[in-house]
């Protein structure tokens, strides 16, 4: 079998910054973990409450310390750090070698999509973000690590969009409509791409998808990453215009 990994994300309009941040980290004992974890507020000032809760888990995880752990670990070092007065929503998604099972632990209130024996499932048990409340502890969930099997987990700006223009999303029902055999970034750009047309193109709050698919059989033992990160146009538009001057 093989576990294929995509994340799409965008920023909210006309802000030079996303408050969202995904990290991968691969497991100490066979695996793969995801965070992904959305800042409050937008901006600089949530790209620094996102960078401090994904850093913290993402440490814990490479050292081996369990899912659950390392999300109570996160809550506890934010709340101390910002006097409890900033809070995270934060996703974590393994692929865990060791137990053989998909781990979803949710501190967030936008809810996990589930893709096992042929049928959705919404994964929606009330959660607290992290940061602020003292016995904050993470909503956790294991799937076994079979074909087929697809989670999707997105930020609340994809979970909420459109509702501002009276359109809309509705997550769970319309990713039905999408083939089960898609790859795991045909189903992150196919989310966000339907964010983004129902925020009019203008997003009011960072668009962050991350899916996780298990495919059969493996096509090789190589292991991949790709990744496409767009060059800010305060970056790029100087060297065009370097360019342009020689």
């Amino acid at each position: 079998m093989e576990v294929q990994v995509a994340v799409a994300k965008v920023e909210k309009y006309a802000v030079g910054e996303a408050g969202d941040t995904v990290e991968v980290i691969e497991r100490p004992r066979g695996g793969i973990s995801v965070v992904l974890v959305d800042g409050q507020h937008s901006g600089q000032a949530a790209k620094a409450i996102s960078n401090l809760v994904a850093r913290k888990a993402i440490a814990l995880l490479a050292e081996g310390v369990r899912d659950g752990a390392a999300a109570r670990a996160a809550h506890d070092y934010l709340r101390t750090q910002r006097r409890g007065q900033v809070s995270a929503e934060l996703i974590i998604l393994s692929a865990d070698f060791e137990t053989g099972t998909a781990v979803i632990s949710r501190n967030s209130r936008a809810p996990v999509l589930v893709y096992a024996e042929g049928q959705w499932s919404l994964l929606d048990r009330p959660s607290e973000a992290v940061g602020i409340y003292a016995r904050t502890r993470p909503v956790i969930t294991e799937f076994p690590l079979r074909p087929g099997l697809v989670i999707v987990a997105v930020s609340d700006g994809v979970w909420t969009a459109g509702r501002r223009y009276g359109q809309p999303l509705a997550l769970a029902e319309w990713v039905q409509t999408l083939p089960p055999t898609l790859a795991a970034r045909s189903y992150a750009d196919d989310i966000l791409a339907q964010a983004w047309q129902r925020e009019q193109g203008r997003p009011g709050d960072d668009l962050t998808v991350v899916v996780m698919r298990v495919t059969a059989p493996a096509q090789d033992t190589v292991r991949r990453l790709q990744m496409s990160l767009p060059i800010p146009e305060r970056i790029s538009g100087a060297w065009s215009q370097a360019r342009t001057a020689a």
